[in-house]
Parts: structure tokens; sequence; C-alpha cells
């Protein structure tokens, strides 16, 4: 895929790109200018959501005095339930339609910061069905009908990027099935990127929110270039994943350079602040690429190792059920997706694989193995499950992981070339064990 690519559409395919400049407030102690944020947005009730144990953090409570100081009243939520469900959302969109709020504040991770999207706008325009805004298959894909009201995101992790995003993710309990709810007007007004909230997060978490930032950039640069996207219909409405552009590539290229020099280091040297701050810029670079070109096969894939989990528990998480953390659900997909995808579009995956640091001189593999090659090393390195087996599936699980993953056409369309459903089930077969 070279540049010329992208400025020679295919035939109906789209002409142009559109990105948005996220406004994001990076750097160590900003949590604190969260007050003088909110009085220029208008605020002046706020419902601040975040989980039971966020909740306990020193963030949650800077959040508040800054808000408080600024005389804003303040009303927290910390119900929210990590990796969220259609009946947790219900609870939280409840507390937001009871309380009359005009401003709304997310200090947490991706299920918070998900979480109080979808309270937003479903208590900004109740819908006739809670399936309306729901992504297609499983709902009508309803676009919101106008502004909401203003949303400040506080990441406390740094592997979603979801104060980047118009995108909120969920388990939807009716069918047992990963989906959620895209739409330009849910991504939150600003972010506020704090490297502080960073120094308490648990190992584990750190490296599973590693590899779900280099999977948010390598997808998006190896996602079908915009040009051979349907061009919409309407060019006010194109999709949130339009597919690789030279903005986006901008974005993940200098994400996976900093997530290939920091990432191990900072699993193995958990006291170097610095290292951390690096990884949380990288997330937010990479939240800003995949943004606006979207990710696609391993996400895909994700959705049905996260939604059909048994009895994996992993350490760093809440152990009182079974949870495969997104990072994880998506990295162990993803060697096996760049040896089979590599040939699509080979120059991309090798570029990817130098940013993140692999030999490649005198190398004689083809670009998706080489990349390969060099995430199954650093899985190793910083304690990430050996493939699908390390999180508890095994041969007799593919046909079920296929189902559930083939209806996630927002992702899996967005990939370099049109694929099959056998494909999927020999990507899966693949990724049972690297070692």
């Amino acid at each position: 895929m070279a540049m010329s690519d992208y400025f020679s559409p295919s035939a109906g395919g789209d002409h142009a790109f559109t990105f948005e400049a996220t406004k994001e407030t990076f750097g160590t102690g900003a949590l604190a200018e969260i007050g003088a944020h909110a009085k220029f947005l208008g605020m002046t009730r706020v419902a601040l959501y975040s989980d039971p144990r966020v909740a306990k953090l020193p963030a949650v409570a800077n959040v508040e005095k800054s808000l408080r100081d600024v005389g804003i009243h303040v009303a927290v939520y910390d119900k929210v339930v990590v990796e969220p469900t259609s009946s947790s959302l219900v609870t939280a969109i409840a507390f937001a339609q009871d309380g009359d709020y005009d401003g709304f504040v997310s200090v947490g991770g991706g299920s918070v910061m998900d979480t109080c999207k979808v309270a937003n706008l479903y208590s900004t325009y109740p819908p006739e069905d809670f399936l309306d805004y729901v992504n297609p298959p499983i709902g009508k894909g309803m676009h919101a009908p106008g502004a909401l009201k203003p949303h400040i995101a506080c990441p406390t992790t740094f592997g979603t990027a979801s104060e980047c995003t118009g995108i909120a993710i969920f388990d939807y309990e009716g069918m047992n099935a990963k989906t959620g709810i895209a739409s330009p007007r849910i991504k939150p007004n600003m972010g506020i990127v704090d490297p502080e909230t960073l120094r308490s997060l648990p190992i584990p978490v750190v490296a599973a929110n590693g590899m779900d930032v280099f999977s948010h950039a390598v997808e998006s640069l190896t996602a079908r270039p915009y040009t051979q996207r349907p061009a919409p219909d309407d060019p006010a409405m194109r999709p949130l994943s339009q597919g690789a552009n030279p903005y986006s590539d901008i974005n993940c290229i200098e994400a996976i350079r900093l997530i290939g020099e920091n990432l191990e280091h900072a699993v193995t040297n958990p006291d170097d602040f610095e290292v951390r701050e690096r990884l949380m810029f990288a997330g937010m670079l990479a939240g800003i690429g995949f943004g606006t070109a979207g990710c696609n096969l391993p996400h895909g894939m994700s959705y049905a190792v996260a939604g059909l989990v048994t009895d994996y528990r992993a350490d760093g998480w809440p152990r009182d059920h079974a949870l495969v953390p997104h990072g994880y659900a998506v990295i162990v997909n993803s060697p096996s997706v760049f040896r089979h995808m590599g040939p699509s579009c080979p120059e991309r995956h090798l570029r990817a694989a130098i940013a993140l640091g692999a030999e490649t001189k005198g190398v004689n593999k083809e670009p998706g193995d080489i990349l390969a090659d060099k995430v199954i090393a650093m899985m190793r390195t910083i304690g990430i499950p050996n493939g699908l087996s390390g999180v508890g599936y095994g041969e007799d699980d593919i046909p079920a992981l296929t189902e559930k993953a083939w209806p996630q056409k927002r992702v899996i369309d967005n990939s370099s070339r049109p694929i099959e459903k056998n494909e999927i089930r020999s990507m899966f077969e693949q990724a049972i064990s690297y070692w």
C-alpha cells in the first residue's frame, strides 16, 4: 500500500476522509484542572462516573475537589461494571435520568468512560428500544439525533483511549455477545490524560493495556485504505472507521514505536514512572489513530473471546466473575492474524515490525511473520497468556468463537482485503497456542 493508494480511489471508493482534532489535556497533575474546563463547558450539575475500585483512589477525590472548588454540584456514580453489560448500562442510565445533570465526567478505564458515554446518550435522547442505538446486526445503529451534554473523560489506564473515540463497547446479555455503539456524537468533548493516575496500575494491567495500544495502532495501520471504502451517500455521515489514512498513520507509527521501546521495561521496572508517562502518551496517539481509521480483525475476534468466557480469571482484575481482559482478548489473536493477512499489505506489516523494534535486516521471512514473531516474544516477556489456550479455550471452542466473531462487520469489513468466514476459523485455529 503506497501513498498513491490513498489518492486513487477504487470504483465507488471514497475520495476523502474526515478527521476531528481531539481536545486533550496531557500532563502529570492535569486532573487538578478539570474544574476550570468543566466551568468553561457550562457545567453546573455533574454526574461523575467511576467504578468501585477507582472510586477509592486519589484521582476521583481530586476531580471532585476541583469541580466543587469552582462551585459545581457533583453526584458520584461508582457502580460501573468492568466490561459493562446491557443490564449494568441500564442502571447507569437510570442514575443519569434521575439527576437533571447538565454535564458528565468519567474517571476510570474504558469501561467507565464507555458507560458514561452511553448514560449521556440514553438520558439525553431516550430511545424507544434499548437496541435502537446499538450497532447492527444486533441493533438498528441509529444516530444520536443531536448534540449531547458535555462530557470530560479522565482515563486512569492507558489502553482503551476511549477518551478519544465515539465508540462504547459492552456485553449484550440477550445474545451473550459483545457489541457496542458507534457515533461521533458520543465522543467526549475533551480528555484529561494525567499519567499520575498510572502509579497504582498493577503490572498485569500495564501489560494488557500496552498490548491493546499496540493493537489499536497496528490494526489501524493495516486497515483497508479509506479510498477502498465505499463512499457514503451523505458525506456528513462518514463512518468512524474510515480506513487507513495519512493522518492516522502518523499517530499509529509513533504509538507502535513507543510501545516497542517502553512496554517491556515498564513491566520489569514498575517503579520507573517516566516509562509509564510515555506509554500513556502512546495510548492517546493510538486512540487518535484508530478513532479515524478503525480497528480490524484482532478486535473483531476479541469480542468473541471476551463474550464466550466461562471461567477464566486474570490477576490484576476483579476475580468475582469470569473475565478475559480486553487487551488479552485482542492480542491472543493478533500473531495469527498477522501471519494470515500479512501478504495483503506486506509493506505495512514491515513498517509496524520495524517500529516495534524487530530485527529485519537479513531476515528471510514474510513481513507478517516478522511482526508476529516479535509480538510473541513480547507476550512471553511481559506475561501475556499463550494464545487462546492461555485464556481457557480449546479446539472444541473454535466453531462457537467463529460464529460469534463473524457478525462483527464494523471491524471485520475494515480489513485490508475482504475475508471469508472460514478464514476467521483458520485464524482462531492458529491462535490456540504460540509456544
